[in-house]
Formats: C-alpha cells, structure tokens, sequence
C-alpha cells in the first residue's frame, strides 16, 4: 500500500504569498476588475518577449540524457558472446537471458514470463491490440475485429497516445474518472458486465499525468472483478516503475502474484521499457504475459521479427549491470528531476491559495495535473500559447481529445531547464489568474 498523508521533503518551500490575500470569490467584483487589468499588464510584458518554451511532453532534459552517455562505450565484441550463444546473430525471439532478468529485478515479475524486445513499449501495445483484433486472444476466441461492437476503458485524465491507439481501431472509449486510489472501481466494475468491454488502459503508478498510484486494493478489484467479456484483457503500461522522486515512493502491489491467486493470470498483458531510464527510442521494452498468453503471442510475434536488436540489450546489460546499479542511475536521475517538481508546485500553490485551481503531488514520474476552473482550460492554453509557452492540447487526456468539463491541463516539468520552468511557471500563474477573474465577470 502507498503512504500518505505525509508529503516528500522537497514539498516543505514556503508559498508565495504574493497576491494571496483573498480567495478570488471573495473579491468584490471592482477588486476582480482591477486584478484583472493589472495581471494582463503583466501578462503583456511576457507576450512581447517573443519566448518559446516547452512545457508539452515528458521528455527527460540533456543533463538526465547525459547520465546514460556511458551506453556509447559499455559494450564489446566479448560482451556479445559472454554466454556462449552469438547475440551479433538472428534469434533468441524472447530476448537474452541477462536482459530478461534485469526486467526481472527491477520490476519484480518472473523471468519467464518476459519477453526483452525493441525500442518501444507503444509499440509492443499497439501490436498486441493487432493480434486481438486479428488473431483474438487464443483458445477460440473470437477476433475483435469480427465482434459487432467493442468497446474499452480509458482512465482520465490519462495517456492520449493509449487513447489514440484503440480510437484509431474502432473501438468504443469509455472513461473511468481517477480516484486517489486509481480508477473508479465501482464504475469498472459495473462497465464490465457488459461483454463488448474487452479491455482497459492503466498505467498503475505515477499515472500520466496525475501521478497517482493504484492501492492494493484496487489492484485486487481490477483482477478479480468478474466479465462479461471471457477475453477482456488488461494493458498495464507500468512506464513509471522505478521513477520515484524520494526514497520513499510510492509501492505498487504485484498484480501478477494477486492475479494468480484467483486464477486471472491471462487477464495482464504487463508492458515497460528503459525509455526513462537510458535514452528514449533507443532503449529496450518488455513485455511479460502469463504462461498461457506467451503460448499463444509467441508464435505470431516470431512471424513478425527473428529476433530484436540484441546488440542493444547487451549494451544496456553492460551499462546497467543489475537491479542495485539501475536504481543507484534511477537516485541520479531523480536528483535532477527534484527542484524541477519543487518548482512547479511552489507556483501552483498559489493558485490553490486563491481558489482557482487543484492539482496533484505526485512522488514519481514525469508529470503534474493542474484543474483549472472549469470552462477556463482553454481560454489557458490560448493564453500560454500566445506568451509562446507550449502545454499539451486541452483535452489530449480524454478519449476523443475533449474534456468535457475544459478544467484540465498535464504539465511536463521535465524538459526545460530550471529557468526555463521558473519563467513558464510565472507566466502559467498568470494565464490562470486572468481566466479565472474573466469566467468571473
């Protein structure tokens, strides 16, 4: 189970109170009024600096990048050979066995249910959907494709790279609004007694983009609930695994040990990769899956491909070494991403203060969720964009690229360098202030 209550060291800095003296439904309306025009006087001093800053994706920065540089030189021709088999060949589908057993330490499921594989855990995703829709999920089951109707649930604020994927193969997206503890699970638990639900997009720890983390007990729920669907199938993207920002992160419960104990194995297609970790796009994924699911995937993925790029998985067995090693890498990275996080929220704090907005305080990963007003999000975006400072497009963390409530914005921290942030961050404080003292009018 995740703490809480108590919140990471680096979430002790003082608020800025500048500004902060009444919450702005308190305001007499000639107050709002002069706020108004003195924060877009303010907003105006940015705009006409002609700044282009980047706000939008969770990348990590050059100074994380630099960390992994000693990928260029951690391999050697022996290094290929160690074991005897020639990873410079064709084979070895599954990828090599030292690969495979980093994934094994580092996220604690069994060896054998792992598949090492390419660059792109997207990508492992999007073909795995393929095969369930061409091919079904095995043992007779019907190919998606041939079904009249499917239809799949979507955690929001959530992935819009997830959502796209099973908009684009017609399926129908329901959401599941995130709780504290994950999706709603009353919600999932009724959505899937109908059997056209066959699946579920969750990133169980530090979820893009509110950071939150699954309880155990939502982890229980989500493998033991009965459906209508005998093929519904769980894609657990745990992208943020190991990405704590402090020592104590949060704690994800094993979702294949409690799928085992009632016999839902099969449910879990389990999907990560280095992207994070090393240098994004030229990492390693993994997939892991039951044995019974393996049985059925491994065949139609050695159609595909006679073997990843094992050179690659060398390389990064040769940097990372094993667990220790890797999360001593994940501490350094951390260190770097730390003020950053500090930064974001010690301005969004102020906000909170005066009423206007919420946001969430994650211990890991690569984003913050901020809500706005609602009906204001946009008029935010708008407002950034013409200060040159780019955000993800509202509505990118629903299905269907709307947000039905326009109160939502992900922010990435990550990218820019601490200045950068510190003069976006400003300027989104502001951006704020004025939508909301406008929707008050």
């Amino acid at each position: 189970m995740k703490e809480r209550g108590a919140r990471p060291s680096f979430f002790s800095e003082k608020i800025n109170k500048r500004d902060v003296c009444m919450k702005f439904n308190e305001l007499s309306a000639e107050e709002r009024a002069a706020l108004l025009s003195q924060y877009t006087a303010e907003y105006e001093a940015y705009r006409a600096r002609g700044l282009r800053l980047d706000l939008s994706r969770g990348k990590p920065a050059a100074e994380q990048l630099d960390l992994s540089n000693g990928l260029f030189q951690a391999l050697s021709a022996e290094d290929c050979r160690a074991t005897g088999a020639d990873y410079r060949n064709y084979g070895l589908g599954e990828g090599i066995p030292a690969m495979r057993h980093l994934f094994s330490e580092l996220y604690g499921v069994p060896e054998e249910l792992i598949l090492a594989c390419g660059n792109s855990s997207l990508q492992l995703m999007h073909d795995t959907l393929m095969r369930c829709m061409v091919f079904g999920v095995g043992d007779g089951h019907t190919p998606w494709c041939r079904e009249e109707r499917i239809k799949w649930l979507c955690v929001t604020p959530g992935y819009d790279r997830h959502f796209a994927i099973t908009e684009r193969l017609g399926f129908e997206l329901i959401s599941v609004p995130m709780t504290e503890d994950g999706p709603d699970m009353d919600m999932v638990e009724e959505l899937v007694k109908d059997s056209a639900v066959k699946g579920m997009w969750c990133v169980p720890k530090y979820s893009n983009p509110t950071g939150n983390t699954y309880s155990e007990e939502t982890v229980r729920r989500l493998v033991s609930m009965p459906c209508a669907a005998p093929d519904f199938r769980i894609f657990w993207d745990n992208a943020y695994a190991i990405h704590d920002l402090e020592l104590d992160g949060d704690v994800l419960a094993d979702v294949f040990a409690l799928a085992e104990e009632v016999g839902n194995e099969d449910r879990i297609y389990y999907f990560a990769s280095t992207s994070k970790i090393t240098f994004p796009g030229a990492g390693v994924a993994m997939m892991a899956a039951s044995k019974h699911n393996l049985a059925h995937l491994k065949p139609l993925m050695n159609l595909q491909t006679i073997g990843y790029d094992k050179i690659n998985q060398c390389r990064h067995v040769a940097f990372l070494k094993d667990g220790a090693t890797t999360m001593a890498h994940m501490h350094a990275l951390a260190d770097s991403l730390r003020p950053k996080f500090a930064c974001t929220l010690r301005h969004l704090s102020e906000l909170r203060a005066l009423g206007i907005a919420s946001y969430t305080e994650p211990k890991g990963g690569y984003f913050v969720s901020l809500d706005v007003l609602p009906g204001t999000a946009r008029r935010v975006f708008f407002l950034m964009k013409e200060a040159g400072v780019t955000l993800t497009q509202v509505g990118a963390t629903f299905p269907y690229g709307v947000d039905p409530k326009d109160t939502n914005l992900r922010l990435a921290p990550t990218y820019a360098t601490l200045e950068e942030l510190e003069l976006g961050m400003s300027i989104l404080v502001l951006a704020v202030k004025i939508a909301a003292l406008e929707s008050m009018v």
